[in-house]
C-alpha cells in the first residue's frame, strides 16, 4: 500500500514529472457508486457490478490545469461502518473530498451530514469538498430531487453536482472543478504567505482562472 501522506501545494523536487500532487478522497455510504466514479474518471471504464471496496484503494491520474502538471492521488474509500476507523485515518493530508450519495437511495442522502462532520473532524481545515448526487441516469428510480441536493450543499457550504458514472455525466467536470478550487485556495494561501502551505514559496504560484460552467444532470 502506498503512503497516504501528500503535502499540500508542495513541489516535489525528486520527481520533475509533475508540479504538484493533490490527494483527493471519495467518501459516502456503501454502494453509492464511488468505485465506478473513480474508474470512469481514471480509466474511462464502467463495470455495472463492483464488489464493495474493502478498506481503501487509490488510482493516480495526471492532468494539466493552469499550465501546471498536477498529479492526482484519488482514494476510493469503503462506506461500511466497520471500515470507518481505517478510512478516516486517510483523511489527514487530503486536499479535496468528493462526498457522494445515490439519488435513488434516501439513506445515503440522509448520511451526508454525518460524512460532512467526519470531514470536519478528521481532515485539514482547508480541505475542499464537493457534494455529488450520483446515478442521475436512473431518473425513474430517483427519490432525492436535485433541488434537495442543491439545498443541502448550500447549507453545508459545498458546491454541488449531479453525475452518472454509467453515462459519464459530470464525472470529469466534478474532478476538474475540485482541482480548480484547490488551486484557487492554494494561490490565496501563497499570496497570504500562509506557512501551513509547506514548501509553497519554493514552488510556482498557480494562476486563478474562472472554471467552466457546469450543468446539473438533465437525464
Amino acid at each position: 500500500m502506498a503512503s497516504a501522506t501528500a503535502t499540500y501545494g508542495q513541489k516535489e523536487s525528486s520527481d520533475q514529472n509533475f508540479d504538484y500532487m493533490f490527494k483527493i478522497l471519495i467518501i459516502g455510504n456503501s454502494s453509492v457508486g464511488k468505485t465506478s466514479f473513480l474508474f470512469r474518471y481514471a480509466d474511462d471504464s464502467f463495470t455495472p457490478a463492483f464488489v464493495s471496496t474493502v478498506g481503501i484503494d487509490f488510482k493516480v491520474k495526471t492532468i494539466y490545469r493552469n499550465d501546471k502538471r498536477i498529479k492526482l492521488q484519488i482514494w476510493d474509500t469503503a462506506g461500511q461502518e466497520r471500515y470507518r476507523t481505517i478510512t478516516t485515518a486517510y483523511y489527514r493530508g487530503a486536499m479535496g473530498f468528493i462526498l457522494m450519495y445515490d439519488i435513488t437511495n434516501e439513506d445515503s442522502f440522509n448520511a451526508v451530514q454525518d460524512w460532512s462532520t467526519q470531514i470536519k473532524t478528521y481532515s485539514w481545515d482547508n480541505a475542499q469538498v464537493l457534494l455529488v448526487g450520483n446515478k442521475c441516469d436512473m431518473e425513474d428510480e430517483r427519490v432525492v430531487s436535485a433541488d434537495r441536493g442543491r439545498q443541502l450543499s448550500e447549507h453545508l457550504g459545498f458546491e454541488f453536482f449531479e453525475a452518472s458514472a454509467k453515462d459519464n455525466i459530470n464525472v470529469k467536470q466534478t474532478f476538474e472543478r475540485l482541482v480548480d478550487i484547490i488551486c484557487e485556495k492554494m494561490s490565496e494561501s501563497l499570496d497570504a504567505g500562509d506557512p501551513a502551505v509547506t514548501g509553497a514559496k519554493q514552488g510556482p504560484q498557480l494562476t486563478e482562472q474562472p472554471a467552466p460552467p457546469h450543468q446539473d444532470c438533465a437525464c
